[in-house]
């Protein structure tokens, strides 16, 4: 292990980095998005408008910006430097489990769990809504692609449907997975996807044909988070099995497991490539990699 952060009093349910790698923002049980330096640890900025528990936080393209999202149904959009609330989108009825950034910073993705199971789409500053994805049951993740033109939702009817992003238009659904989907997450240059969940195998697959190019089963519980190696040719998988595990996306080939003494709520690759973020219990944890 690297390092660890442990400023947060609760679990942390949620962990990103920003753009240039240089801080990451953690954020859970305790109400609190916390922002500090991913080389020292330490704290720059506690954001606490937020009046229940924090389930996502993603941070804005360019950086300025970070948008997280509670159990009471509210995303919130708020400068990163400052704190500052900009502003606060309530169309959400519960639990939004997921937030995700349209590439170009204009657009926000939020995916609604229990209580509430829908999409939105909506401009970032001003929550002018674009469209309401109404087909699955309690959405857990719902990355936005790289390139800019799809959004995949995962739910917990087991599917995974991949949506033209500005019209909500339907281009494919996936089916293969036998248990809620927990997690999703794009290739860096959008060509595939992972996904995995309850059935505790991840599948990497094309969001045009449903082919399945891989699956890797070697978890022994729930994948509750998944992220790319921004070269695409790992994957870093945590879950309920209290492990993370490094492997190879076109071999399957395990490469490096971490243990923890918690549940991995989720797991974020740097942008370098250097560095692996992974949040269990009230910790966030980084790891060193370096290919073999």
């Amino acid at each position: 292990m690297f390092t660890s952060y442990e400023g947060h009093t609760d679990n942390v349910f949620a962990v990103c980095w920003s753009p240039d790698g240089s801080r990451i923002a953690s954020a859970g049980r305790d109400r609190t998005v916390q922002i500090w330096d991913a080389l020292t640890g330490t704290c720059s900025l506690i954001y606490k408008q937020h009046s229940s528990y924090i389930l996502s936080v993603s941070w804005s393209p360019d950086g300025h910006h970070i948008t997280s999202g509670d159990t009471n149904g509210t995303v919130h959009v708020w400068q990163a430097d400052t704190g500052a609330t900009i502003f606060i989108y309530s169309g959400h009825v519960r639990f939004v489990r997921s937030v995700s950034w349209s590439p170009d910073g204009r657009y926000i993705v939020s995916g609604g769990d229990f209580g509430d199971s829908t999409m939105q789409v909506w401009e970032a500053f001003s929550g002018n809504l674009l469209y309401v994805h109404k087909d699955q049951t309690r959405i857990f993740a719902a990355p936005w692609s790289p390139d800019g033109s799809r959004i995949a939702s995962g739910s917990f009817d087991t599917t995974v449907q991949v949506l033209e992003a500005l019209s909500g238009n339907s281009l494919f659904s996936y089916h293969a997975h036998h248990g809620p989907v927990y997690t999703v997450a794009w290739s860096l240059d959008s060509r595939l996807l992972a996904s995995a969940g309850q059935d505790t195998s991840v599948h990497i697959w094309s969001p045009v044909t449903g082919e399945t190019n891989l699956m890797y089963s070697r978890h022994k519980g729930p994948v509750k988070s998944l992220s790319w190696s921004p070269d695409n040719r790992y994957i870093v998988s945590g879950g309920d099995d209290a492990s993370i595990h490094i492997w190879s996306t076109v071999t399957g080939e395990l490469l490096a497991t971490y243990v923890h003494t918690a549940w991995v709520r989720c797991v974020s690759w740097s942008l370098d490539g250097e560095l692996i973020a992974s949040a269990s219990g009230k910790g966030v944890y980084l790891w060193k990699w370096a290919e073999p």
